[in-house]
């Protein structure tokens, strides 16, 4: 490999919204995301609730029912 054409290589801190924290390698520090594999509804198993939620609410605004 040629010297001085690659760029320098970090360990990393990964920092979530939601205050999780975890080290991988990167040519930045630090990077902030805003979704994490802790906080993402896939990872969580909430996907499928959150899509029943979803399909509920569409099919209530589509027959116009509401909730009183």
């Amino acid at each position: 490999m040629k010297e001085g054409i690659h760029p320098k290589y970090y360990q990393a801190t990964v920092t979530c919204n939601c205050g999780n924290t975890f080290v991988t390698g990167s040519t930045r520090k630090e990077i902030h995301v805003e979704v994490c594999s802790k906080c993402h509804s896939f990872y969580t198993g909430q996907v499928k609730a959150a899509q029943a939620r979803g399909r509920i609410e569409k099919f209530n605004r589509k027959y116009g029912l509401t909730q009183n």
